[in-house]
């Protein structure tokens, strides 16, 4: 049998406001016909839900586990109606993703897209917030981390390498050492997936006093370098027009292979029957292969 899902939804109204009237005022019905549902609903799982004193109501044992069960899907089966009201969901794709990835990777590419799909809008959420699909408006995010995100459509955006980099000013292309990398006052991206432990590590180096410099936005330490003040360990994803205009070198010839996907695709599974998303992912995944095959960094002699 069909569950009443208008009777489901005057419950929960009745469940979370504890009062017949105030469910009855918050739906635009009478109390006698909150009482009628409440009674169809009962009848149908075989159990009493409330129990009435007077002007007061309580649960039941049953009734506050039937609430227990529902109340999570109810309030998402509302806000997702109200979502749907407005015009701008239906009409605009919004995606999230951290400021570096919008500004140094998603941005310069935009045009592509829109020229693809003339008819597209989009909206950039930059935000490090994660998504919580029940609740923001978000049709897909670009999600930093390293994956493993359990109820949602998770897949990588592009395997990334980490490589020392800064500006020419500070160092010239291959021209240092390993070790004489570490010599050079260290800047620090405190969210990224590869740190500069893992390089020293990698290659047995000479530990060196910490990083002088410590941010928590990668773009903030890409900038950083770019203005001489020492050497950064950054994606090549977040670093590809600094390195093409020669704003930032690699100061060595040789470099471990520290590589990590650290960007994701991430949104709820039923998304992906949209057209509109679909497209979107699309390209994101044509431009991400060519991005690999492109990369200012493909040059460089990498240790295994």
């Amino acid at each position: 049998m069909v569950p009443p899902f208008r009777a489901i939804v005057v419950f929960h109204y009745v469940a979370r406001l504890n009062s017949i009237a105030q469910a009855a005022a918050e739906l635009n019905v009478t109390p006698s016909a909150v009482s009628q549902q409440i009674k169809a609903l009962e009848e149908q799982i075989g159990a009493a839900l409330i129990t009435r004193k007077g002007r007061s109501i309580s649960l039941t044992e049953t009734g506050e586990r039937y609430f227990e069960l529902i109340s999570d899907k109810v309030d998402g089966v509302i806000r997702a109606t109200d979502m749907m009201r407005g015009k701008q969901h239906h009409t605009t794709l919004v995606i999230r993703a951290t400021p570096t990835v919008s500004s140094k990777w998603l941005l310069p590419r935009l045009g592509r897209f829109m020229e693809r799909v003339p008819d597209a809008k989009l909206r950039i959420d930059g935000s490090n917030e994660p998504v919580d699909f029940t609740r923001d408006n978000v049709d897909l995010e670009i999600r930093h981390g390293l994956g493993g995100w359990p109820g949602l459509y998770t897949e990588p955006l592009t395997p990334e390498r980490f490589v020392p980099v800064c500006a020419p000013m500070v160092a010239a292309a291959g021209s240092l050492s390993p070790q004489q990398v570490l010599e050079l006052p260290r800047i620090r991206s405190a969210k990224a997936q590869i740190q500069w432990s893992s390089r020293i590590e990698a290659q047995g180096l000479d530990p060196t006093p910490d990083a002088r410099l410590s941010f928590d936005r990668s773009h903030m330490a890409i900038d950083a370098a770019v203005l001489g003040y020492g050497v950064a360990l950054e994606s090549e994803l977040m670093i590809e027009a600094e390195l093409r205009s020669g704003r930032l070198v690699v100061p060595v010839g040789r470099t471990p292979l520290l590589q990590v996907a650290t960007q994701w695709l991430v949104c709820p599974r039923s998304n992906l029957r949209r057209q509109r998303l679909m497209r979107l992912i699309e390209w994101l995944r044509e431009e991400a292969q060519s991005w690999a095959a492109e990369s200012p960094i493909n040059s460089i002699d990498f240790l295994n």
